[in-house]
């Protein structure tokens, strides 16, 4: 029972193990298994490894069924020249027809996970050889497309060297052009210039992709540092699903993802028509979000409150503050003390609930001293 017990040990990505029969292990373990180890509904849990390979050929024929049920032909790819420009076209088309809507994107890594986990258990057994070349160019999509939604996208030569390690040093995987798009910068962007290449482009499912990329990396920077900022987020999905359950044609989320880019532009500059740092403003926002009604008066009045609290605050963060209840006390009588120089548009329970907020927001954005998101958006 030892035999087996070691071999089903699981880990992260384990599918199977082997169990090697040194000295005619297997006939005990047999003698064992009916006494002790009757699997689920009384099966026996050891299994030839033909049936492995059953199960990969499977999967390999249902992953090809689903690109091809998408206009991609993988055989048809695989029979084209290594290196030739035929091919690097093909691979493109390939990456543009997979890379979206997210449900086939998702679909697809499904396919292309479940086809390597079962290729990594099959393996090193001489079956594998025949599966070969088509889990490297499922492989090699996966890889290509994940690059391309990648705001870094990372070096073309880590993704075959990873390709690599999946399959045996003797196989070789599609080639895959390095000068494809590349990562939108949404702060230099050329709005214009990128609405016409996206009317003018054959890949516009690409195109689409490498903006919503990149939208949602500015998105989960913005909102790290400000929580307020989440109904940018929520516009950002709703977008998304939109276009997902049909209601929105891919001109027209490109549209309203442009649209939307520009107020994450006036969003990420608007501490400085506010005249307040990035934690200024965040603390202004929690003050005055979504409550109460201010005039510009009282709005100064509360930007200066917000100043002097963030001030006041780096002061009392000592070294493991948040492990100590005096210094949590100790911050918390100094928001209310700082916030009740507040304008009377306050009253006791928004009073109440913004010191609440900002102990939470302190909490979380400043784990220690002078460690924080903040910090490393300085770094």
């Amino acid at each position: 029972m030892q035999t087996i017990a070691r071999a089903n040990r699981v880990f992260p990505g384990k599918h199977s193990g082997v169990i090697v029969d040194y000295a005619n292990v297997f006939a005990s373990l047999e003698k064992a298994l009916a006494i002790y180890g009757a699997g689920k509904g009384g099966t026996n849990p050891v299994k030839d490894k033909e049936q492995l390979v059953a199960a990969l050929r499977e999967a390999i024929a249902a992953a090809t069924a689903f690109c091809a049920g998408h206009g991609v032909d993988l055989a048809a790819m695989e029979a084209l020249p290594l290196g030739s420009m035929v091919r690097l076209a093909a691979v493109e088309n390939a990456i543009n027809a997979l890379i979206g809507p997210d449900a086939v994107r998702r679909d697809f890594f499904g396919h292309e996970k479940f086809v390597g986990t079962l290729y990594g258990a099959v393996k090193p057994a001489p079956a594998a050889i025949d599966f070969s070349q088509r889990v490297a160019g499922i492989a090699t999509l996966a890889a290509a497309i994940r690059a391309k939604l990648s705001p870094n996208p990372p070096d073309i030569a880590t993704i075959l060297k990873q390709i690599g390690e999946l399959l045996d040093d003797s196989i070789t995987g599609h080639a895959i052009r390095e000068g494809g798009p590349p990562a939108i910068d949404l702060s230099k962007i050329n709005f214009e210039a990128l609405a016409e290449r996206f009317r003018q482009s054959t890949h516009k499912n690409t195109e689409l992709e490498a903006l919503k990329a990149a939208i949602a990396a500015r998105l989960a920077k913005l909102v790290r540092l400000n929580r307020t900022r989440t109904d940018f987020a929520e516009r950002f999905e709703a977008l998304i699903e939109s276009y997902n359950n049909g209601s929105r044609n891919i001109e027209q989320l490109f549209e309203e993802l442009l649209k939307l880019s520009n107020s994450l532009d006036d969003e990420q500059q608007r501490h400085v028509r506010e005249n307040l740092s990035e934690e200024e403003l965040v603390i202004f926002d929690i003050l005055t979000r979504p409550a109460p009604e201010l005039t510009t008066a009282e709005r100064d009045e509360v930007k200066k409150v917000a100043r002097a609290l963030l001030s006041r605050l780096k002061t009392l963060l000592v070294l493991n503050w948040r492990q100590k209840s005096a210094a949590r006390s100790t911050l918390k009588l100094a928001i209310e003390d700082t916030l009740d120089t507040l304008p009377a548009a306050y009253d006791r329970p928004l009073f109440a609930q913004k010191c609440s907020a900002l102990f939470e927001h302190v909490y979380e954005s400043y784990p220690e001293r002078n460690v924080g998101v903040y910090y490393a958006e300085v770094a």
